[in-house]
């Protein structure tokens, strides 16, 4: 741009939009139209971006101030001429040195998670029906449009719903009518109206029914 249930989701969220460049590469046919793009937004990953460059400034700035302290005739610090001697004479299987690798290593992996992968799980992207706009639907819109229309079927009570990227869990309570007639009306509703969210992956939708709970 922790999954809380769409029954607590707004309805007033708007769909993410973005506008490619003109210069990019031709439009799409129109069967490609219909598919619409498959690919996910990618997030900009501003916060770990920061943190790295800090940490990235801070140590440059650090060993520049300290090496031009040596060229101006000063005595190096006392940290860098620790650290030296200590990576001189601390033995590569010392429990530090393990340590120490395994944090950088652990930290590098996730720069390359970070990296490789788009992020922005909540949107969900939309089928591409123009080919310089692309659009995206948050998961808790489209948990709140799914669960708005569960109940609307008769002898629905409550509703929950869980959104994911490839799987929509509804849950709801009839207080009437049969269990199996109104998981059959759910089915059919909540179908018809997947579809009608115009996503480029449409996910699948589970549905469960049970009786409310004794009151006492």
């Amino acid at each position: 741009m922790s999954e809380p249930l769409g029954s607590e989701g707004s309805t007033e969220r708007p769909p993410v939009m973005e506008k490619t460049d003109d210069t990019g590469p031709p439009p799409p046919s129109p069967a490609e139209d219909e598919r619409g793009p498959r690919g996910r937004f990618w997030s900009a990953r501003r916060v770990p971006a920061g943190i790295v460059a800090l940490l990235l400034l801070i140590a440059a700035g650090a060993f520049l101030y300290d090496v031009v302290a040596v060229r101006a005739g000063r005595s190096a610090l006392g940290w860098r001429r620790d650290l030296a001697q200590q990576l001189a004479e601390r033995p590569l299987d010392d429990t530090w040195v393990r340590v120490g690798a395994g944090v950088a290593a652990a930290l590098g992996l996730w720069l390359l998670v970070l990296a490789v992968t788009p992020g922005l799980r909540r949107v969900l992207p939309m089928r591409r029906t123009r080919p310089d706009v692309r659009a995206g639907l948050h998961r808790d819109a489209a948990a709140a449009v799914l669960r708005d229309r569960a109940v609307e079927v008769a002898g629905v009570q409550s509703t929950r719903v869980k959104m994911r990227r490839g799987k929509a869990k509804v849950r709801a309570l009839a207080h009437f009518r049969e269990l199996d007639d109104v998981r059959a009306d759910l089915d059919g509703v909540l179908d018809d109206t997947v579809r009608g969210l115009g996503l480029a992956r449409p996910p699948a939708v589970s549905v469960r029914v049970t009786r409310p709970g004794r009151k006492g």
